[in-house]
């Protein structure tokens, strides 16, 4: 399945921390918290602002910094996904 953000949102997939041991102890997964970086996915075409498309800052490939309760879960393809509005994002990653 194929999804398109619209306007000025943006399609983004988690990226996983490494496990990380402390003290010898393993950490289970129920645990932990989410991570709060992501690589994008896809983009919309930007928002509608006075009648013109203003592009976002954002592309496809681009690894971000996402507020920890921003966007809404999806599941495409059995993966989770997140999409979220540009203003949400936080910071590229370079």
């Amino acid at each position: 399945m194929k999804v398109q953000p619209l306007n000025d949102r943006v399609l983004v997939v988690r990226v996983e921390e490494k496990e990380q041991k402390k003290g010898g102890i393993i950490i289970p997964d129920s645990a932990k918290e989410k991570p709060m970086e992501g690589k994008v996915i896809a983009v919309g075409n930007g928002r509608l602002e006075k009648g013109k498309r203003i592009p976002l800052e954002v592309k496809a490939g681009d690894r971000i910094l996402f507020g920890k309760y921003a966007g809404t879960e999806i599941k495409i393809d059995d993966k989770e996904h997140i999409i979220l509005r540009e203003d949400e994002v936080l910071g590229i990653i370079q």
